[in-house]
């Protein structure tokens, strides 16, 4: 065994106990169920990571979310399910669906057509959600 694949074997293991010690039912928790755990961060959360807390000045939380988008959407969503929590936090932190649509579809110059169309069919499964949310 690889010293690498020994190490991540190691971080996964101690990321599955912290989990349980955290809330039990999550010993035999799946990934992709990880935006069930953490549908959006908090206000104070948003801030604090990609909001002007410890950078005054800088880009707010809503422009840090829509860079994030935007280089997700180049990249071709490699990963829908944090993809879909990135939108969801956008639209918490305040970004309308005309921002998120506009950053998506202008990367389509740098990521292609297949890379947009992935995001924004991803970005109407949101909307839907939300829709449904507030219904």
């Amino acid at each position: 065994m690889s010293d690498f694949k020994k190490l991540f074997e190691d971080m996964t293991a101690q990321g599955q106990k912290m989990a349980e010690a955290f809330n039990p039912a999550l010993k035999d928790f799946e990934m992709p169920k990880l935006d069930q755990l953490f549908p959006t961060l908090s206000k104070e959360q948003m801030d604090m990571m990609w909001g002007t807390k410890l950078n005054p000045g800088g880009l707010d939380a809503t422009t840090r979310l829509l860079v994030v988008l935007a280089g997700q959407t180049v990249l071709g969503v490699q990963a829908e399910e944090p993809f879909k929590a990135t939108l969801r936090n956008a639209l918490k932190a305040g970004a309308t669906e005309q921002q998120i649509g506009e950053t998506i579809t202008q990367m389509s110059m740098l990521g292609g057509l297949p890379a947009m169309s992935k995001a924004l069919g991803l970005a109407a499964e949101v909307f839907a959600e939300k829709q449904e949310d507030s219904a």
